[in-house]
């Protein structure tokens, strides 16, 4: 067939709609051509100021019929991967689902594979009522791969889901519409039509602006998930147990239903497109025992990977392996390790008091305690004995890493490895880098990170990184509600009624207070006027109170029970509000829960959007990701900046601006928020910074 009758084409009408046609007969098949053709027209749109909105249908009486085999005959031949052009992430992800204007599909005839995926990318989906809608790549040997493991199980629910992948079963569009995957049916005649209004409706906040990719309503708890998972599992070995793409497909879908749907799209610009190759990370170095460095070793063992473990005496080193076996122990017990494993996961470990072992390992996991000098002198020494291909990583949550490696000739492979305790448990991986880390060093630290079955987010380096940054104002908002005169306990209701698993100030007894005292100078410090002293915690130590390590703190632990709330902790409270001086006539401030929620949330929203402006993530939908497998905001919520933009950036500006006036400036609204708020266009929180992030 002739490359000229293979193309897309784009229209703008009076309206200000685009409609991005695709053009290639019989079926519309996605050729190269196309898919470059569709991220032109795409960019096109987002550029043109007189496009208010997209419409995405197929030339003929067919929208798509997916993706062009002949490339995957091609690439067996070659070998050459390179054949194969990135939609998922490029095209599907980052210029329509999180592009700035919103997009419709008009389906007619069928979509399938491929085609099906680009119409998840849009916004809304209308269809004539008999076009044929499926999945069926797991027949040609493949899985999904433009994002429709994660996205169709959150538009027609799990069990559809996997029913229509693993058995390759077409749906009509009229099923699609009672299922929720069709938005609405409508005539051949009138398709264009219908889909041109309500691409409008969506652009003027008329209608939902849904991405499908941050939606959770219809995937169910995660028990119900993971049995629908299982017993598709159990099936697929009896029907298809020669083809492992049935199980493939399934760990994928999995993955988006543990971690959420862009887990399995992760993107580096400068990075993951630059045709670097991993290298193989078969020995690692942790510094540290204590309950960060096991947990981090652990993590690593059950990997395969071997570990040396390195402490200054050896009580500290025997502690630390003791600490290791039981958190292997636990997993056994949990039923996610078994017993060999567990004897085979021990066996690679290796214990040192100096850096002997270390002179052949491929990376080493600094995870000491929050001190600078001690940090800096560990790196001097390291880069000294590793080889020079070692990685030089990091577990710091706080620390400037240009300052941690300052006394070192080694910055292109100093990177952060931030880790959330428990280290073998919490999914999440923050991989820090500096203006100087090599994309060798950050490929091979998002390898490690998918091997060890962590949520790999890559972030920019300053105080406190992505999460620990966004949510500082957390812990301080609700210390600021405090010395209001709002209860304790009661904030700690609000929280959890929300959604978080537990409240700011059961947290901080979890976490312990050393953690706190440690950042409070670095705090302070990084962030001037926003930050908002407090000494609760060192009343709390003054007390003798040291939350869960001594069973006592807002809340009394005791083994075996529920935290209970603590009475006595209330003269503390009292001598804190006291030295704060904040009530208002020595009287407590009268707030609803919902300004309870409000104060502290809409500052950890507004430190967010500081992050995003000064591109700290690579894009919001990091920032959501992190916010729920860093933190526990509500899953179901789709996450901090998804949450933030179904309330709206005006309400949450308004609000902030109201509070600065009375409060002070912890509370005073971003350049960035207020831009958003004041915004005609539109009002997510996320769309100028993904748009430019996109553009770069």
């Amino acid at each position: 067939m002739a490359a000229g009758s293979i193309r897309v084409t784009m229209d703008v009408g009076a309206d200000g709609v685009a409609l991005i046609t695709i053009a290639n007969p019989p079926v519309n098949a996605l050729h190269p051509i196309i898919i470059a053709g569709l991220k032109d027209k795409y960019a096109e749109a987002m550029r043109r100021d007189d496009v208010k909105a997209i419409v995405l249908t197929g030339a003929g009486d067919k929208f798509c019929g997916g993706f062009d085999i002949n490339v995957f005959t091609k690439v067996h031949q070659t070998g050459d991967v390179s054949l194969m052009p990135d939609v998922s992430v490029e095209l599907v992800s980052n210029m329509m689902e999180e592009g700035k204007k919103p997009s419709v599909a008009a389906i007619q005839g069928l979509a399938l594979g491929g085609g099906l995926e680009l119409t998840m990318g849009c916004h809304a989906r209308i269809s004539t009522p008999e076009a044929q809608l499926g999945l069926p790549e797991l027949t040609l040997g493949i899985i999904p791969g433009f994002g429709g493991t994660q996205r169709l199980p959150r538009l027609v629910g799990l069990p559809k889901a996997i029913e229509m992948m693993l058995q390759s079963k077409f749906i009509t569009a009229k099923e699609g519409k009672e299922r929720g995957f069709i938005d609405a049916l409508c005539s051949p005649d009138e398709l264009i039509k219908t889909s041109r209004l309500w691409a409008l409706e969506i652009a003027n906040f008329r209608k939902p602006w849904m991405r499908s990719l941050g939606r959770t309503d219809r995937l169910g708890s995660l028990s119900e998930a993971r049995a629908v998972l299982n017993g598709a599992r159990v099936q697929a070995k009896k029907v298809a147990p020669n083809m492992p793409q049935h199980q493939a497909c399934l760990d994928v879908i999995e993955e988006g239903v543990l971690y959420g749907g862009h887990a399995g799209v992760l993107k580096v610009p400068g990075v993951t497109d630059v045709q670097l190759k991993p290298r193989q990370i078969r020995k690692v170095a942790v510094i540290g025992g204590g309950l960060m460095g096991s947990g981090i070793a652990t993590s690593l063992l059950v990997s395969n990977i071997s570990v040396v473990l390195k402490e200054v005496n050896p009580q500290f080193l025997q502690r630390g392996e003791k600490m290791i076996a039981g958190n292997l122990d636990g997993l056994v017990k949990r039923g996610s390790l078994t017993k060999d494993k567990m004897k085979k996961s021990m066996s690679l470990l290796k214990g040192a008091l100096d850096y002997s072992d270390f002179k052949d390992v491929d990376m080493v996991i600094e995870a000491v305690i929050e001190k600078i000098p001690l940090k800096q002198s560990i790196f001097s020494d390291i880069e000294k004995i590793c080889p020079e291909h070692c990685i030089l990583a990091s577990n710091t949550s706080t620390i400037d890493l240009n300052v941690i490696g300052e006394r070192t000739n080694s910055q292109d492979r100093i990177i952060g490895a931030h880790f959330f305790s428990p280290a073998h448990i919490m999914p999440l991986l923050e991989i820090v880098r500096t203006e100087k880390t090599s994309a060798q060093a950050i490929l091979d630290l998002i390898t490690v990170g998918k091997i060890i079955k962590k949520v790999p987010v890559v972030v920019g380096n300053c105080t406190g990184f992505a999460v620990n940054r966004t949510f500082f104002p957390y812990t301080q908002g609700s210390h600021f509600l405090v010395s209001l005169g709002i209860d304790v306990f009661r904030i700690d209701r609000v929280i959890s009624s929300f959604g978080m698993p537990m409240g700011p100030f059961q947290l901080q007894d979890v976490a312990g207070y050393g953690v706190a005292l440690a950042v409070k100078d670095i705090y302070a410090t990084a962030f001037g006027e926003r930050n908002l002293d407090s000494d609760l915690v060192d009343l709390m130590v003054k007390d003798g109170r040291q939350g869960k390590n001594n069973g006592k703190g807002y809340y009394i632990y005791e083994k075996g029970a529920k935290p209970k709330p603590d009475p006595s902790v209330k003269h503390v409270i009292e001598e804190y509000r006291k030295r704060a001086k904040k009530m208002p006539g020595g009287k407590p401030v009268a707030l609803t829960d919902q300004d309870i929620l409000e104060m502290i949330f809409f500052p950890v929203v507004n430190e967010a959007c500081r992050v995003m402006d000064e591109n700290v993530v690579i894009r919001a939908s990091d920032l959501d990701i992190a916010s729920v497998l860093g933190m526990g905001f509500p899953k179901y919520r789709g996450g901090l900046v998804f949450w933030a933009d179904t309330v709206g950036a005006p309400y949450i500006h308004s609000k902030l601006s109201k509070w600065a006036e009375t409060y002070g400036a912890f509370f005073k609204p971003s350049s960035y928020l207020e831009q958003r708020a004041k915004s005609e266009r539109t009002e997510h929180i996320a769309a100028r910074f993904d748009e430019v992030t996109h553009m770069n």
